[in-house]
């Protein structure tokens, strides 16, 4: 039937070319349509021969060639002939899930010269999603790939003709002169001109701060103060909506249900992503208010009585009455692994990793100690440099917070040594929740929750392992914050009623600890921060450009799961604010250490490890740096990751910069770090320590660090969330009691039924279901990810440039063989901290994944 369709055309001497596209409906996680095609929504109008006739008739998908090499009148590159999509291809092996191929012919003129770029119009009322086209058998050439992965529109919505070039990479200066000018056109159109309200269609990368959080309009209580745009409460750039503000803050964008991003931002794949995203969508408009109903009626009870009850919630699960499970109806097949409405069980959580070989071993000290170098929050642990430890708060405010431990606390188990010589001995190290949390603990503590800031000392045992030796709980004076705290150290107890006074102790430690985790090392450090590169990216480097080729892999996704936390996370009295410590100054403590504690150059690893203290210079260890804790799994590992992302760095930068010279040069990278640092991250531009961008050393310096934030620390600190936060007991997010008191009612009842008043001091039983819930699903991985050493497009046609594929070849193969090596560490029944009591390896660094919750696998981006 094709060939009689291709047959009723005269196509003279034309140059075949093959478009990829995914119809819109293939990407609707509504769709139940599964006919191959472009569209949906009542425009099937491919999947059969008939169908393909009336697609080619109508004319519906218009592409015309740009030349490289020939240039019109005014010096752009000459527009051939406009050609339309014909028959669809049903063989070609290297389509993916969803996605469909056509022949499409252009007409050829020898004056034309080599195709650079081109035109497409989309003529149909629904959307598609282009993938590529590719150019065959053009004289003296050969082949030009085109890689689009960007949704068309109809063209009456578009100012200007959408423009994709082929997969050449260029300098500015280097820039063939007919494409200069439709280079320089295509980013003023993504700049925009920071006006309007954005539309979905719209392409736009802006700036904004972070002024949606509150709802002001529903209750006041539901006001948040603005982050961003000013010294007291800095933060990082999000992007811009344009949404109107709400009534009673003009400084407020009002929340909507559309949130714009930039079209190509919004998940663009068949990704499983979309599927998490609603799940967590879900979670905050349907589980919630269910759990809430269930709570406030009493139908469930509100507290866990013993560990064997929070056990049960991975094999019975939750029951609730089946009348009362009507009023829940999931839309989102992937929650129905959690929520099994069938019959009378809600909720069924998989068993966390961290018991499933032993159930109790979170009590020991060994693994309480083992998770801050090998947990989900391991980069915060750093060396004790004093004794006794000082205060950087102001003592005017806050009174003196030198540390209250003594030598008597922590000696009887320094195996020996002294204070001083376990310090000069580099032995000791300190987990601090105490400078920065302890400004906010009086308001947080005039809440529900009762809290204190924390420090904790730990010792490094011949063995290699750390081990508690004391743990210092602040809270406010009574009188005053000018009086300073009131402090009490705890030492490890083994038996009776103060074994489970030193559990709290340490449960203390890890709610403040699992607090910092969500909101800065994961939210902060990681999201918050490079969406400002995202946008400064494809604001300012073409793509065309090497180094947005270099980033953009890092980016998939982000400013979509961005403002997804936004409208469910991290809102006005969402997810975490309900089920985290801080509640309602999350976000706010968030700015606070943005201000006072964040540096870019402090994030690449090995820069990290010295500025904390757990590694010192060294040219002769391997990596350049030597662990005073050689068995710090995620150091060790994380070192393994970051040379390799360095060197092909360094090898890719080296092949398009020959020079400093031409670096500085350059004036899309220039513009792109100037408003990276001025804009994007504008409200700590004055700050000495940003680089300059001068060098290619300095390049090759910030694109590495980039690339690590997106894919390795993302990964080392989300996909163990569930592995070790799904045991509530092992990584509580509340407190609501303080340590009881020696003689006191209290006392008494924790001596009487010790592990009902631990759960009931720890997270309770509806935030425990909310929490879990959610971060099972943040913790899984999607079935289209795309890992480290991968790309969209299989890594072969990103450029046309054979020397950096290579590399990038052996970026890839480099990252198999550290996956070897870290799999045969964890063999290693030496490297204790490898697995701890728990019997759990050290996973979270290996580059590959499978599908689902695996607590493994690091994603180019931050996807979820």
């Amino acid at each position: 039937m094709f060939g009689v369709v291709e047959g009723l055309f005269n196509r003279g001497h034309k140059i075949k070319g093959t478009v990829v596209l995914i119809r819109k409906n293939a990407l609707d996680i509504n769709s139940i349509t599964s006919v191959g095609g472009i569209i949906g929504t009542g425009l099937d109008i491919i999947g059969s021969a008939v169908d393909g006739l009336t697609a080619f008739l109508g004319r519906s998908i218009e592409l015309q060639l740009i030349s490289a090499t020939k240039a019109d009148g005014s010096g752009k590159g000459k527009v051939g002939k406009e050609a339309f999509l014909e028959g669809i291809i049903t063989s070609l092996p290297t389509l993916g899930a969803h996605e469909s191929a056509f022949n499409i012919h252009f007409e050829w003129d020898e004056d034309f010269g080599i195709p650079g770029a081109f035109f497409i119009k989309n003529f149909m009322q629904v959307e598609f999603f282009l993938r590529s086209l590719t150019l065959e058998d053009i004289p003296n050439h050969g082949t030009i790939h085109f890689i689009a992965n960007s949704w068309i529109y109809n063209s009456k919505t578009y100012q200007y003709d959408r423009i994709f070039f082929a997969n050449h990479s260029y300098l500015p200066s280097a820039t063939p002169a007919p494409l200069v000018k439709y280079r320089e056109e295509e980013l003023e159109l993504l700049r925009g001109d920071g006006t309007g309200e954005r539309r979905e269609y719209d392409r736009i990368y802006d700036y904004d701060v972070y002024n949606d959080l509150g709802n002001p309009d529903k209750n006041e209580k539901l006001a948040r103060p603005v982050l961003g745009g000013n010294a007291t409460l800095p933060y990082p750039r999000r992007g811009r909506t344009g949404r109107k503000a709400t009534r009673k803050d003009p400084n407020s964008e009002a929340p909507s249900d559309f949130v714009y991003l930039p079209r190509d931002e919004a998940f663009g794949h068949t990704k499983s992503s979309d599927f998490l995203a609603s799940g967590l969508k879900s979670v905050a408009q349907d589980v919630v208010p269910v759990l809430t109903d269930a709570f406030d009626g009493n139908i469930l009870t509100l507290e866990f009585d013993n560990f064997a009850e929070v056990n049960k919630l991975y094999s019975g699960g939750i029951t609730l009455p089946t009348n009362f499970l009507k009023k829940f109806a999931p839309p989102i097949p992937m929650l129905q692994e959690i929520l099994r409405t069938d019959g009378e069980q809600f909720l069924k959580y998989p068993v966390p990793h961290v018991i499933q070989v032993d159930k109790s071993a979170w009590m020991t000290d060994e693994e309480f100690a083992r998770e801050t170098i090998a947990g989900v929050n391991p980069n915060v642990i750093k060396l004790l440099k004093e004794f006794p430890i000082h205060s950087c708060l102001d003592k005017q405010v806050y009174g003196d917070h030198t540390s209250t431990f003594k030598k008597e606390h922590l000696e009887p188990n320094l195996g020996g040594l002294t204070v001083e010589q376990a310090l000069k001995n580099k032995k000791l190290f300190l987990l601090s929740h105490h400078d920065y949390l302890f400004p906010y603990l009086r308001i947080i503590n005039a809440t529900t929750t009762k809290a204190y800031a924390t420090r904790t000392i730990f010792f490094l045992k011949d063995d290699g392992t750390l081990t508690p030796l004391a743990i210092e709980l602040s809270k406010p004076h009574p009188q005053g914050d000018e009086h300073g705290p009131v402090s009490d150290v705890y030492v490890p107890a083994n038996e009776g009623t103060e074994a489970y006074i030193w559990l709290l102790a340490k449960a203390y430690v890890v709610v403040n600890d699992s607090s910092y985790h969500q909101l800065i090392s994961h939210w902060l450090k990681t999201h918050a921060v490079v969406e400002p590169f995202i946008i400064a990216t494809n604001r300012h480097l073409s793509v065309v450009h090497p180094i947005y080729k270099l980033l953009f892999p890092h980016y998939r996704d982000t400013m979509n799961i961005n403002s997804l936390a936004r409208k469910a996370l991290v809102n006005a009295d969402g997810i975490i604010e309900k089920t985290f410590l801080w509640g309602r100054y999350s976000m706010e403590l968030s700015a606070t250490f943005y201000r006072d504690y964040w540096v870019f150059t402090e994030q690449a690893l090995p820069a990290d490890l010295i500025q904390r203290g757990v590694a010192v210079k060294d040219e002769s260890a391997p990596h350049g740096v030597r662990l005073l804790i050689e068995d710090y799994p995620y150091a060790s590992d994380g070192l393994e990751i970051w040379d390799a992302i360095k060197t092909w760095v360094k090898e890719y930068v080296s092949y398009y910069y020959k020079s400093d010279a031409e670096l500085k040069q350059d004036p899309e990278l220039q513009a792109f770090w100037k408003e990276l640092v001025e804009v994007g991250h504008g409200d700590l531009k004055n700050k000495p320590w940003w680089p300059k961008l001068q060098t290619r050393e300095e390049l090759i310096e910030v694109s590495a660090t980039v690339i690590w934030t997106a894919s390795a620390l993302h990964a080392a600190v989300n996909f163990g969330q569930y592995p070790y936060g799904g045991y509530i007991l092992n990584r509580p997010t509340l407190s609501r009691k303080f340590i009881p008191e020696k003689g006191s009612a209290e006392y008494a009842e924790l001596t009487k039924n010790p592990e009902k008043y631990v759960l009931s001091t720890i997270t309770g039983k509806k935030e425990t279901l909310i929490d879990l819930t959610v971060i099972e699903i943040l913790s899984k991985h999607a079935s289209d990810e795309v890992y480290l050493g991968q790309r969209d497009d299989g890594g072969e046609n990103f450029t046309s440039d054979t020397v950096p594929v290579e590399a990038f070849k052996r970026f890839g193969k480099k990252l198999a063989e550290i996956e070897q090596k870290l799999s045969q560490r964890n063999n290693d029944e030496t490297l204790r901290n490898r697995y701890g009591p728990a019997k759990l390896p050290y996973t979270l660094l290996y580059p590959s994944s499978e599908e689902g919750l695996t607590f493994r696998g690091i994603p180019n981006s931050i996807s979820i």
